[in-house]
């Protein structure tokens, strides 16, 4: 296997954990490690894998987290510019972009300007800006290589296609979330509790509230758009409640290649970092003998609002990505703090979508700008 060095900018989230159990199961090294506060949990990070330089989104935690590596070479830096920093760091030939949220953006760029191999979990990069960030990858000779469970399998289903224009479709699964079948009264009375079980994946808290209402899976529908260059007739969304089928090709000749493995987050991880070789890693093995049933089911748009908002979106192009991203990042902040209820996350987006003027073609000022407005618009509502 060749040598892989990370920066990994959101050590110490869901992703970044497991991503730091890969690089020690494998034998890679850390150059760098990023985390928005948790100082306690990033001090252990760091002692472990010994990485040349740590950043803290906060200024405060920065400034703890020196004293607590004081007995260290380890250079502690602080925010965004902190994070470009770990974004470019000569030493390391990928970056995994682990971090949630708009705050990705600007470090991805960085590091595809470096010609860095980029391992994306950060939905939000693809889904603002996506035309701009596969534009940046080609000039500059940068590898974005998917870390979600479903485009990794979209990834490997398209290894052994001769030509795109063999593609008939792809198909992504979706797991329903813990409320599947539930109707809008049944969903008016749910609570972050409720939002926050889901049946098959331990995630952090936003994305697992956008599996919830199934905007997780429209920012996907997205950012297919962008990986495999496909227009969105070609992208078909099925209910697939066991998880064990991540994600499907259909070609021309009406096959299907599929990609199956337990729901373990660990396995497309590693292979955005070890591509194109496969290794023994720590992920978990599936065993066809005690298999779930598969079974597949049409999405309900009507009861799951985001998830028709998000392809409308798609279909729109320009800033459309970036006010539906925005709104939806806003709305899930105000579930979260428990100051609207579950179904009012989608009227919120729909009214951002509605309000906020959407621009063709847009720069990045202008993505940053549609995003400021759809975040306004949601807390002003």
């Amino acid at each position: 296997m060749r040598t892989v060095r990370i920066s990994l900018l959101g050590s110490t989230g869901s992703i970044g954990k497991q991503t730091l159990e890969v690089v020690k199961a494998c034998g890679m090294s850390v150059g760098a490690l990023t985390a928005h506060s948790n100082v306690a949990r990033m001090e252990q990070q760091a002692r472990e894998f010994s990485p040349e330089l740590v950043v803290m989104m906060e200024e405060k935690a920065a400034d703890d987290l020196r004293v607590r590596l004081g007995d260290t070479s380890i250079r502690v830096c602080s925010g965004m510019d902190g994070l470009l920093e770990a974004a470019e760091l000569q030493s390391a030939d990928t970056v995994v972009t682990a971090v949630v949220g708009m705050v990705g953006l600007r470090p991805t760029m960085a590091a595809i300007r470096e010609g860095k191999r980029i391992a994306l979990a950060n939905k939000e990069t693809l889904v603002c800006a996506g035309e701009l960030v596969m534009e940046e990858a080609r000039d500059f000779g940068a590898k974005i290589l998917p870390v979600d469970s479903e485009h990794s399998a979209i990834f490997q289903a398209l290894e052994g296609c001769n030509h795109r224009s063999q593609v008939k479709r792809l198909i992504l699964t979706c797991s329903g979330g813990p409320f599947f079948g539930k109707t809008r009264e049944e969903l008016s009375s749910v609570t972050k509790a409720d939002a926050l079980k889901h049946p098959n994946w331990a995630m952090g808290a936003k994305i697992t509230i956008d599996s919830a209402t199934l905007m997780n899976k429209g920012l996907e529908f997205i950012e297919a758009m962008h990986l495999y260059h496909m227009p969105p007739e070609k992208i078909s969304i099925v209910v697939h409640r066991e998880s064990i089928i991540h994600s499907l090709v259909e070609y021309c000749d009406n096959s299907m290649i599929a990609q199956m493995g337990t729901p373990d987050m660990r396995l497309p991880i590693q292979y955005a970092l070890t591509y194109p070789e496969r290794v023994e890693g720590p992920a978990t093995p599936l065993d066809l003998w005690h298999c779930k049933p598969l079974t597949f089911a049409q999405p309900d748009v009507d009861t799951f609002r985001c998830l028709g908002l998000a392809m409308e979106a798609a279909k729109r192009g320009g800033s459309a990505g970036a006010v539906l991203n925005g709104a939806n990042e806003a709305a899930v902040a105000l579930f979260l703090d428990g100051k609207i209820g579950f179904l009012d996350i989608a009227d919120r987006v729909q009214y951002a979508m509605e309000t906020v003027g959407i621009l063709d073609n847009p720069s990045m000022t202008q993505i940053l700008e549609a995003d400021r407005a759809a975040r306004l618009a949601v807390e002003t509502m």
